[in-house]
């Protein structure tokens, strides 16, 4: 058998993220089969027991998630030249009157947010921001299947097969796309459910059948929805809420 790194079972094993681990074994708070570990990059059985300390555990409850309707003309991650990342948009101005989070906002639920996942500059809905890792891995890990549900606006005619070639058929960058949920929501709009998330991958698809989209909003991630929350406003995740 052999041996790995903590930090990539820990993130495995969906205890946190490999950033998050690091953190944790530098400061002592990572136990392998209840004796603490404190060097990074070290290795060990898969079916060595991996558990946290009371600290690390703390940390993790007091992470918060964040669900942001994205506008227009904000980018998701790192700020580009005339644009302002969707991070900035989180104040307590912005807040959704109608959150029912008990929480209270404070600059510590700023430390370390990061999206998980992209929404485009030109696309708006739901954007997802979180400061726990064990989120980010579910949302977006190499394994993650999560389900994101889009309403697209589009221009131009889409015959049956090419309706189908959308929820089957295509390749993007040399690869075939998983299957997709595609139909039409209204004449012109259609509702896009995907499991995964390439490049600005509904636009390409679209292209690829012969329509310009002209309007792209997500509203759903998993099993939490965009519903009323209004464009440009924020409310945290709920304890009873889950992906």
């Amino acid at each position: 058998m052999e041996k790995i790194r903590v930090s990539k079972l820990m993130s495995e094993q969906g205890i946190c993220s490999r950033r998050e681990a690091d953190s944790y074994i530098e400061r002592g708070w990572v136990l392998v089969d209840g004796v603490p570990v404190t060097e990074l990059g070290t290795r060990i059985f898969p079916n060595q027991k991996i558990t946290l300390a009371k600290a690390a555990q703390s940390r993790q409850e007091a992470s918060v998630t964040i669900l942001l309707n994205k506008p227009m003309g904000y980018v998701s991650a790192q700020p580009e030249k005339g644009y302002l990342p969707a991070v900035t948009l989180i104040t307590p101005e912005s807040r959704f009157k109608g959150d029912r989070s008990p929480l209270q906002f404070s600059p510590v639920h700023l430390r370390g947010l990061a999206p998980a996942g992209r929404l485009d500059i030109d696309s708006t809905g739901l954007l997802v921001l979180t400061q726990d890792g064990r989120i980010a891995k579910q949302l977006i890990g190499e394994s993650s299947g999560m389900e994101k549900e889009y309403l697209v606006r589009v221009e131009g005619n889409l015959s049956a097969e090419n309706l189908a070639r959308l929820n089957f058929g295509l390749s993007l960058d040399g690869e075939a796309l998983k299957r997709a949920d595609v139909g039409w929501q209204n004449k012109d709009q259609l509702k896009f459910v995907l499991r995964e998330g390439k490049k600005r991958q509904i636009r390409r698809m679209c292209e690829l059948v012969g329509l310009a989209v002209t309007g792209l909003k997500r509203v759903r991630i998993g099993k939490v929805m965009l519903a009323d929350l209004p464009d440009g406003q924020w409310r945290y995740l709920r304890g009873d809420e889950r992906f």
